[in-house]
């Protein structure tokens, strides 16, 4: 869904503007320094040693964390989520305010290069328990068996190690606890043995004008899958949660509970059974004896280090932290691909002025859905994408303007009276790995003096012809909508596969159970372990990897 780029003083930890070393203040002054001046450094203090082990350490409470620390907790085992953000109190924290909610993102500076820079803040990542689930628009589609399969039907990209079948029951599973509101039957991809739980919510002002131009065109559409609430729900484990108001600021945290985030969903779950949730913990080294095994980890919380030892640890911190952990303490690199082969969703938007009040801020944000270009029979590409409404907030999409349209001052507040008369379609699509697109440790340092990450992203023709395919769609449903003063606003969404699974450790950092290759007791699950992007929102996926994950670790320690 919608980016914006986020001011530096939103940051996690910002730097502090003052020089304090001496010998820098004396020559920017052009005086002498003193040598009294000049204060040796501190010797570091020893990090204490806790009397216990714990099982399992999972670093990161979002969709991969928060599945799999439940699974963990109810089998018994004594874990232990860090969380690098806050706990939140959805009803008193979570204002409907877009400004005021961008605590909610991952606003650390993380550096963008190559043709295509990707956007980050609210875009890619969140910080607080829960994760970017605390912020994300709650889309949940699967993805088609063949999304699993592009290297096999075209012959270009990276297969999955496993197949749909695999998945399924787990997309079951998600759906009936969360509470998934949706359509029954689903219109595409194979028959489901049970329909959504919820009925689907209502489609909001973009939705109906792109149900009405996709029905000029012959193109069918769908209510989309959405992870929030039709009406009152039980959840097992977690007791009743409120329907949805339909109010529109998911991106900007639900006070309501409706949206099935991991804080109102997973994680009260895990603690029921007995998981130590912290808060406030950032990871910075991962612990190995001398065979390679790790040990524990060192974070730093209220300023203080601690350290935390573990049997097994599970890195879940998302496509830029956890191979950023990676590369910081040299670990699980034997393939040589930590880092590679990073991949951004295809995303274009395309946006039309209609005379009908729109008021696009309303309702659940991707409400109608469209998979009849999952693979497109006039397609030049590999792979396919899906279609989908847009809600969108003000701010954000004044940004957006400025950016897509190059209006600024009178003019882009002349455009933005038109805001409630506005309605936008967005695609995601399938990205292919490329050996340019990479994430990498720069030479700048962040608050906590460890590299910041860069990452480099070009769009290559794969990419460059699926977008201009879907652009072209999308202005003649807009078209056949009665649309006027169409436009496209070029952008990429998710950042997917920075440590990937695979049958061997040669080209994958991970096998098909999410266990590292080359380090023992080490298991990846997020979005950095997707051998190809898919052609829907990553979101399901992670949960439902993060319970195979699970499974299969116990199914190991059996």
């Amino acid at each position: 869904m919608p980016d914006e780029e986020t001011l530096e003083e939103g940051v996690l930890n910002p730097v502090k503007p003052e020089i304090q070393d001496p010998l820098l203040l004396s020559l920017l002054a052009d005086t002498p320094v003193l040598a009294s001046a000049i204060v040796p450094e501190p010797a570091p203090l020893e990090i204490p040693v806790p009397a216990e082990t714990v099982d399992c350490i999972v670093i990161g409470t979002g969709a991969g964390g928060a599945p799999l620390l439940a699974r963990l907790a109810m089998a018994g085992l004594k874990v232990v989520a860090l969380e690098a953000g806050p706990w939140h109190d959805p009803k008193k924290d979570f204002a409907t305010d877009e400004k005021a909610q961008e605590f909610l993102f991952w606003n650390d500076e993380r550096l963008s290069a190559g043709h295509d820079p990707v956007a980050f803040g609210k875009n890619n990542s969140g910080t607080g328990v829960g994760g970017s689930t605390l912020h994300y628009t709650a889309y949940t589609p699967r993805p088609q068996p063949e999304d699993l399969h592009l290297h096999r039907d075209f012959g270009v990209g990276q297969d999955w190690p496993f197949g749909y079948e695999e998945l399924e029951p787990y997309f079951e599973e998600l759906e009936q606890f969360l509470g998934i509101s949706g359509p029954t039957p689903y219109p595409w991809g194979p028959a489901r043995r049970k329909g959504y739980p919820l009925a689907p919510l209502p489609l909001n002002g973009a939705a109906q004008l792109m149900q009405r131009g996709c029905e000029v065109m012959g193109i069918k559409t769908s209510p989309a899958a959405n992870a929030a609430l039709s009406a009152r729900y039980y959840q097992e484990g977690v007791g009743w949660r409120e329907a949805c108001t339909n109010r529109g600021f998911c991106q900007a945290g639900c006070s309501t509970g409706a949206k099935a985030s991991m804080d109102v969903t997973f994680l009260p779950l895990a603690a029921a059974h007995g998981a130590d949730i912290r808060p406030g913990c950032y990871v910075t080294e991962i612990e190995r004896d001398e065979t390679g095994k790790i040990t524990g980890v060192v974070y730093q919380q209220n300023g203080q280090e601690q350290r935390l030892r573990c049997r097994h640890l599970f890195l879940c911190a998302g496509a830029v932290e956890t191979p950023r952990l990676l590369l910081l303490n040299e670990l699980a690199l034997s393939s040589g691909h930590v880092g590679r082969n990073f991949m951004a969703h295809p995303g274009v938007q395309v946006f039309g002025t209609f005379a009908e009040e729109i008021r696009p801020f309303k309702g659940i944000p991707g409400s109608l859905i469209s998979q009849d270009t999952f693979r497109p029979k006039d397609a030049d590409f590999a792979g396919g994408y899906l279609l989908q409404s847009i809600g969108i907030m003000p701010v954000t999409f004044a940004g957006q303007v400025a950016r897509g349209r190059k209006l600024w001052g009178e003019p882009l507040r002349q455009y933005m009276q038109n805001y409630n008369h506005i309605a936008g379609i967005n695609i995601l699509g399938d990205c292919l790995p490329h050996a340019d697109n990479f994430l990498e440790l720069a030479e700048e340092k962040d608050a906590r003096g460890l590299p910041k990450p860069r990452l480099h992203f070009t769009n290559h023709d794969n990419e460059i012809r699926m977008n201009a395919h879907a652009e072209k769609l999308m202005r003649q449903i807009w078209e056949a909508a009665g649309a006027t003063d169409i436009w496209a606003f070029p952008r990429s969404a998710h950042v997917i596969g920075t440590a990937r699974m695979g049958l061997s450790g040669d080209d994958a950092v991970v096998d098909a159970n999410g266990k590292a290759f080359d380090v023992p007791n080490l298991y990846i699950c997020d979005n950095s372990v997707f051998p190809s992007a898919l052609s829907v929102n990553p979101a399901l996926t992670i949960m439902a990897l993060a319970l195979r994950t699970a499974d299969k670790f116990l199914e190991s320690q059996k």
